[in-house]
């Protein structure tokens, strides 16, 4: 009965509760018919319809805003309810003008006030708009429902009104590259954001809040995201007395200045999960109290140079999906990271990023196959050694694997191919060896980047590739770089499947083949080709295909045949040391208007230079050296603003120097050795005040050295005007070229002696040997005519061989220390050699022959360590050969020959007392022995003045008998003198 009952009262209860439950669908149900016909307020719409007067709309973004109901248009939210407009969502959706359809979407012009008519709204976002530096308006200040403010990247600029500061909703405000009045910059405002959970004041400029900024900030209790990057901030607080902003889960304070070490008070932030602190100038070492920010899934603390130290199990956070230390100056092992991390039971970590610190070094533990949810490994640029571990393929979630220019060495292990998330390997610049099978790439389906190279272009390939000719690739690659690996002799036969491909480098891989047909067919559309540095053979087809701005290298090779009309993409073409001939296409300033770079040196090629490279008026370089070019130099280098390379050298040009080419302000390196050409330098050329590499040689230019070369390319490095008809003397301003450090104006007719100056040149003294392009030079040293290219900032000569230089060889010449090669030699230079020239201990080339030189061969010469070639034969030089050192190398005799006084090995001359001078040199018989040999003197002297004074005069003294006699003597020649000199005088007289 009881039961009965019970179940009764169970059903009337569940009766009861179901009549509630539809009773409130149906007044639901009704309430939201009834919000269907629910329309915008006239006085919103009102409002809405001023504000986009006020606005310029270019794209038409708000042509939706027509209509009774404000309610549908575009970016206008309304509340289902009351129908009250609390949402304009007028960020811009194509930032990029490239995406969308290339339209600009932005919205521009002011915002007007009838905006304070929309009294409910509480979400405004006007971001990646373009108001044109307007100020922000103050009355925003008044839309007290306001929650979201969003005007990042719109443009505003002037101060930030403190108005703001009275939205006491507002949660999310974000101000991102808004343009600051530093003069008015400040913070204070804040204090009034109470609400605030969210800050974005990226790339505003707060140098003036440097001091109170975290001061201001601490003020938010509820902020949860920080974002100060690119602020210009200089201080941050060490320490922290009470932190009020606890509840922080992001804060991101990168790209300042603070010049500080890891401020304390940030491991109070028990909920912090995000910690950017990059590229802050931040100095010390990594705290151990990092271990207790158990929160912590991201910490980016790259490019502080000055923050080093050795890494520990500290930064084992077992929550940390990203750990980005790039960029700094840690040193020690990385084992010990690398095992706390791999200690968690469930590692997060997705991404590590250690590259690009140098002392960070020891081997990659095994342990690292641990990390099982790793996606992306960077190792650039550090010191592990070893082989790359085998249990990194147990990292089935990888997708990119970094490691480049570091120590290791070995094989390439085969588990690598088990990654079948990877997209991207990069393995470059690793000492590997070995070969690389079907069986590295066994399941990579998902790779779309593959890199091995090394940057070396030795012939020596220890890496090699052994593909089945029948293997088909399980990937499809969009980006190929293989370089400096062994790949051929043959045409990889399993690139016919990778018809996707972007990029494709086949650099110095050992191939000696022509490329297939099937290559051409594959119709790619390539951003960049690179078959450089192999013996490919052939012709190349017209039927290729590039991308915008793409890049075509195909030096040194062995293609032949006419240039092939490159597609009108190109920006780049590099075909230089081929067989290519026929002449320069005529209208490839018209098929190629892209081009920024032409490099078409040692081949065959004939003609004239075409007409239309003027035309291109983006062209930096324009090499077309080294050919069987005829007729002059054009004329229409005033339509290239941008050249910065011009080498026509070793050709057949002629004609004089246009006086266009002097209009290139920007010409770095103007190279027009060895041709034809002649008359005076234009002196407009002179305009060029940034000129690097000066080379005219081999041609018939004639007249003076310009002065002005000394006065307007101060910048000068190089000068090579040798084998011309040069004449005049070297004018002294030439010292001002203080950076040179390679001078050849050889082979000329000039006159008159060498500057004394010459020590000023800094550039042959300094030690800085920054590695800068020059171009190439044919120098001649050691004997004989050398090219250097890329060591030729290395080089430090001067040649004035061959001219008509007269005078003594300057001593300042002994202050160029760095010097390697001195050519003085066939000139009329007299005097001395320097005493000090030892002093140039780098000279390796020393040529002073055919001049009148005389006197001994310093013998300091022998600290001359660095000499192997000398010649100083055909002068006037004496005294013995000095020996040792590099002198006792130098054993060939034409090295002294034409100097008759000189003797000792290797001459046959044997030396005598007659030919040995009495000390080893001027300067060394006055220092080694020249008190000891005066008092000598002044003995000899006081002791012969005695005995011919006592020799005469005491005999007279101690006998009559001579002393009369002598003195009758006097008295008769004084008598014969008298008569003498009288009658001569009569004589006279008649």
């Amino acid at each position: 009965m009881n039961m009965a009952k019970k179940k009764a009262q169970i059903e009337v209860i569940l009766l009861i509760l179901l009549s509630n439950f539809m009773h409130f669908a149906n007044i639901r149900l009704i309430s939201s018919q009834s919000h269907v016909n629910i329309k915008c307020m006239k006085t919103q719409k009102e409002a809405l319809i001023r504000v986009k007067e006020d606005f310029s709309d270019p794209s038409g973004r708000l042509v939706s805003w027509e209509g009774e109901d404000c309610c549908k248009w575009r970016g206008v939210v309304c509340n289902n309810e009351t129908g009250y407009v609390v949402k304009l969502k007028l960020r811009n959706p194509f930032p990029n003008v490239f995406e969308g359809d290339g339209t600009d979407c932005s919205l521009s012009g002011k915002i007007n006030p009838s905006l304070l008519n929309i009294k409910y709204l509480n979400y405004l976002d006007l971001s990646f708009n373009n108001f044109g530096g307007i100020e922000i308006p103050k009355f925003l200040g008044s839309l007290k429902k306001l929650r979201y403010l969003n005007i990042s990247n719109a443009y505003f600029g002037g101060t930030i009104p403190p108005h703001i500061g009275n939205l006491s909703r507002l949660r999310f405000l974000d101000l991102n590259s808004y343009t600051v009045e530093p003069a008015e910059n400040n913070l204070q405002w804040l204090s009034g954001l109470y609400s605030l959970e969210y800050l974005n004041l990226g790339k505003v400029d707060l140098k003036r809040s440097a001091d109170q900024w975290l001061l201001s900030v601490n003020m938010l209790p509820s902020l949860q995201e920080l974002h100060l990057p690119h602020c210009g901030l200089s201080v941050l607080p060490v320490s922290l007395s009470y932190v009020n902003f606890s509840s922080l889960s992001v804060l991101d304070l990168s790209n300042n200045d603070f010049n500080s070490s890891i401020p304390h008070w940030l491991f109070n932030l028990s909920k912090l999960s995000y910690l950017d602190l990059g590229s802050s100038n931040l100095q010390g070492t990594i705290s151990a109290e990092f271990a207790n920010m158990t929160s912590l899934q991201t910490l980016d603390l790259s490019k502080n140079y000055f923050l080093g130290g050795q890494l520990s199990k500290n930064l084992a956070i077992c929550n940390l999906q990203k750990l980005d230390l790039s960029v700094n100056n840690f040193s020690g092992e990385i084992i010990e990271l690398i095992d706390g991390l791999s200690m968690c039971q469930n590692s997060k970590l997705e991404i590590l990023n250690l590259g690009h610190n140098l002392e960070l070094g020891g081997f990659l533990p095994d342990s690292i196959g641990n990390l099982r949810n790793l996606k992306s490994i960077a190792l650039r640029e550090n010191s592990f050694i070893g082989s790359i571990p085998y249990s990194i393929g147990n990292l089935s979630s990888l997708e990119e694997l970094y490691l480049l220019a570091t120590t290791m060495s070995g094989e390439i292990p085969e588990s690598l191919g088990q990654l079948s998330s990877l997209v991207t390997l990069d393995i470059s610049e690793i000492q590997l060896k070995g070969v690389v099978t079907e069986a590295h790439f066994l399941n990579l389906h998902n790779l779309k980047e593959l890199s091995v190279s090394k940057f070396s272009l030795s012939p020596k390939l220890s890496l090699a590739f052994n593909i089945s000719t029948e293997w088909i690739p399980p990937f499809k690659l969009r980006y190929l770089k293989l370089r400096s690996c062994q790949v051929g002799p043959k045409f990889p036969p399993w690139l016919r499947y990778q018809n996707d491909l972007r990029t494709f480098i086949l650099r110095n891989n050992g191939i000696v083949d022509s490329i297939p047909p099937w290559f051409w067919e594959l119709e790619l559309e390539l951003d960049e080709l690179d078959l450089g540095y192999n013996q490919l053979r052939g012709r190349i087809p017209n039927s290729l295909k590039f991308s915008y701005m793409s890049t075509v290298y195909l030096n040194w090779n062995r293609f032949e045949g006419p240039l092939p009309p490159w597609s009108s993409n190109v920006s780049a073409l590099y075909l230089s040391h081929n067989l290519f001939s026929g002449p320069i296409p005529q209208d490839i300033g018209d098929r190629l208007p892209l081009l920024t770079d032409i490099d078409l040196s040692q081949n065959s090629l004939n003609g004239s230079i075409p007409m239309s490279i003027g035309k291109l008026n983006t062209l930096t370089t324009f090499d077309s050296s080294n050919n069987h070019l005829i007729g002059k130099v054009p004329g229409f280098w005033e339509n290239l603003p941008f050249l910065y390379v011009l080498d026509l050298a070793n050709n057949s040009l002629t004609g004089p120097i246009p006086s266009s080419i002097c209009s290139l302000s920007s010409l770095k390196f103007l190279m027009l050795s060895n041709n034809l050409l002649h008359g005076e330098l234009p002196a407009a050329l002179q305009n060029c005040t940034g000129m690097i590499t000066l080379d005219l040689g081999d041609n018939r230019f004639s007249g003076n050295l310009p002065a002005w070369i000394g006065e307007k390319m101060s910048s000068l490095l190089i000068l090579r005007l040798r084998s011309n008809l040069f004449n005049g003397n070297i004018p002294t301003n030439f010292c001002n070229l203080s950076s040179l450090h390679i001078l050849d104006i050889a082979d000329n007719h000039i006159s008159g002696i060498i500057p004394s100056c010459v020590g000023d040149w800094s550039g042959m003294t300094s030690d800085l040997d920054t590695q800068l392009y020059e171009g190439q030079l044919l120098v001649f040293a050691k004997g004989r005519e050398l090219l250097y290219k890329d060591t030729l900032y290395l080089v430090n000569l001067i040649d004035i061989s061959s001219n008509n230089l007269s005078g003594q060889v300057p001593g300042g010449l002994n202050d160029l220390y760095k010097l390697g090669t001195l050519n003085l030699s066939d000139n009329h230079l007299t005097g001395k050699i320097p005493d000090k020239i030892g002093r140039l201990q780098r000279v390796e080339t020393l040529d002073l022959s055919r001049n009148r030189l005389n006197g001994i061969i310093p013998p300091n010469m022998t600290d001359m360590t660095s000499l192997n070639h000398l010649n100083l034969s055909y002068n006037e030089l004496w005294g013995r050969i000095p020996t040792g050192n590099q002198f006792s190398t130098l054993l060939d005799p034409s090295i002294y020959i034409g100097n008759p006084g000189l003797c000792g090995s290797p001459l046959p001359k044997m030396c005598s007392e007659e030919n040995v001078p009495s000390g080893k040199s001027d300067g060394a018989e006055e220092s080694e022995g020249g008190d000891h040999d005066k008092w000598w003197l002044f003995l000899s002297v006081g002791l012969g003045f005695a005995m011919g004074f006592w020799g005469v005069c005491g005999t007279l003294v101690i006998s009559r008998y001579w002393r009369h006699a002598f003195f009758q003597f006097v008295d008769e020649a004084l008598d014969w003198l008298f008569v003498t000199v009288v009658l001569n005088s009569y004589v006279c007289g008649e």
